[in-house]
């Protein structure tokens, strides 16, 4: 009975084979997450399987908690860690030390990263958008030169807007290179005086868009001062160009359409103002016409010299009235004129008046120089006093070789005023110092 082994000691030898085997300590699989299930410890277990095989995994506490990612059923994955037999089941099973969400996936986590964290530096706010002009009269496209993309937008511009000029710019839209060509074609767009900038291309697995989702395409619309309209894919399809672009085109064609008025719509509109301005000018005329035949009727106009001969009546009034009251006045003025001669005729008060004016004029001329005199002699004190000032200022001192040394906005005249590593300035003539005490003697 020697001979038989315990399940136990056929597993744990089992178990032992598989912990020596250098080729299952650090393994790397692919594949899809099934019977994925979170446990209230923190660990994780579940399946991971393909399309001829199945095999268990479970991932610890401390090495979930490193994910970047929320897995869950379906996830294609790749991940690292060592083949192992759990004894109790009797089972091997893959110890997964880390994971990562595999192509598509992977695309998609650094897609939700990158767009969290240019919406956290403001890079899709309103703010920052710029409006769409309502008559461009030049319209950059930046497509492929081929495609249905670049047909519908042209067509679409051709029928609602003709007027507009369209710059068409051969863009690569994916694959290698495919980013720093729309880069350059956007900042070329920008440079050429063009009204609004459509960047479009059609739809296409997120791989294909993934160049619309390169942080320096992003960047590049940002800091464009152009208006940029982002229509890249269809209706479904969300790349970070159309969040930071400035309006959203669900479609090239809706990008069209946001880019131009309907200039079947403005000739409607142009029609309207034309019957408006016609009945307008209609409905004047008229009232005009009414109002000049009311004039037309008025019994002073058929009959002209009503409306002048009381006027003329009036005006000889007046004349008369005028020439009473010159008269009037006249005689008054003269009559005080009298009164004042004969006033003036007596010799005494005309001799004295003469004497005072004489007097009064040979003061004021005096004052006049005393005062010439007194302002001469301040303006030499003036002067005199301001050379003084000149020469023991601060300005000229310095001139002649010295320096002025202050700390904190305060003139140091003493060494006593310092101490070791003091922060100084030295003002010369021609600039200042900034300085640091290192030896006071």
């Amino acid at each position: 009975m020697d001979k038989y082994l315990s399940v136990t000691a056929i597993t744990k030898y089992i178990k032992y084979k598989f912990d020596q085997d250098p080729h299952l300590l650090n393994v790397f699989i692919k594949g899809e997450i099934s019977n994925f299930k979170r446990h209230s410890s923190g660990h994780l277990y579940f399946a991971l399987k393909d399309d001829k095989g199945v095999l268990s995994a479970m991932m610890f506490k401390s090495s979930a908690n490193q994910l970047s990612f929320n897995p869950k059923e379906g996830d294609q994955v790749l991940v690292e860690g060592r083949i192992g037999v759990y004894e109790s089941r009797g089972a091997y099973q893959i110890y997964v030390q880390s994971m990562q969400l595999d192509g598509v996936g992977l695309l998609y986590e650094k897609f939700e990263a990158l767009k969290k964290e240019l919406a956290e530096k403001g890079y899709f706010d309103q703010e920052h958008k710029l409006s769409i002009p309502k008559y461009p009269k030049k319209i950059a496209v930046l497509t492929a030169s081929t495609g249905a993309a670049i047909r519908d937008i042209c067509s679409t511009l051709d029928k609602r807007y003709p007027l507009a000029e369209q710059v068409l710019m051969s863009t690569l839209v994916q694959g290698k290179g495919a980013k720093d060509n729309i880069i350059n074609n956007i900042k070329e767009a920008d440079s050429m005086g063009v009204d609004v900038i459509i960047v479009g291309r059609g739809g296409g697995s997120i791989e294909d868009l993934w160049s619309f989702n390169e942080r320096e395409v992003v960047e590049a619309i940002y800091h464009c001062k152009t208006p940029v309209i982002s229509a890249v894919g269809h209706e479904t399809d969300t790349t970070l160009s159309d969040f930071v672009s400035d309006v959203r085109a669900a479609t090239p064609t809706q990008a069209a359409v946001i880019a131009t008025p309907d200039i079947n719509a403005l000739y409607q509109l142009i029609s309207n103002a034309r019957q408006y301005l016609t009945k307008h000018i209609t409905q004047s005329i008229q009232q005009d016409k009414h109002k000049l035949k009311q004039l037309s009727s008025y019994y002073k106009l058929k009959t002209p010299s009503l409306l002048y001969d009381q006027e003329t009546q009036k005006l000889d009034e007046l004349q008369k009235q005028l020439s009473r009251n010159l008269e009037q006045t006249v005689t008054r003025n003269n009559h005080k004129l009298d009164i004042l001669q004969n006033k003036l005729r007596i010799t005494t008060i005309y001799n004295k008046t003469f004497q005072f004016r004489q007097d009064f004029n040979r003061l004021n001329m005096l004052q006049t120089q005393l005062v010439n005199r007194i302002i001469s002699q301040k303006k030499q004190v003036l002067t005199s006093k301001l050379a003084q000032l000149d020469a023991l200022s601060p300005t000229q001192i310095m001139l002649r070789g010295y320096s002025i040394i202050e700390k904190n906005d305060k003139i140091i005249t003493s060494k006593n005023d310092l101490k070791i590593d003091d922060d100084i300035t030295i003002n010369l003539k021609d600039g200042k110092i900034n300085a640091n005490v290192k030896e006071i003697r």
